[in-house]
């Protein structure tokens, strides 16, 4: 299975006064939150998750009770490395060191 990055956008409207809980993304075979990060300077909450497609990433987030205010498809723009045992590919992106091939697919942000 290949999977896409995309970035998830949750605006905080606290004004930065506390952080955002955010339940696991879990159930979802294929699909891996990447990391998320709480940027209280621009009130918002950035959450990079793999998978497959939008849907399925959207999906999975709602089911984890995320209210996502934007998702877009993202590309890496560093050098990524396979955790040790992990057997999936993953589209770095355009120009991203060892970017893997969709098959018959564009890659993100083409």
């Amino acid at each position: 299975m290949i999977r896409r990055l995309f970035a998830l956008e949750h605006y905080d409207r606290t004004g930065g006064e506390s952080v955002p809980e955010m339940g696991p993304l879990a159930g979802t075979p294929g699909l891996r939150l990447v990391g998320a990060v709480h940027l209280p300077a621009d009130d918002v909450v950035l959450a990079l998750v793999e998978g497959s497609d939008a849907e399925t990433v959207a999906a999975a987030a709602a089911a984890a009770g995320w209210r996502v205010d934007r998702l877009t498809p993202a590309a890496w723009l560093a050098p990524w490395a396979p955790r040790a045992g992990d057997t999936e590919t993953t589209d770095r992106g355009p120009g991203a060191p060892g970017r893997t091939k969709h098959k018959g697919e564009e890659p993100c942000g083409a």
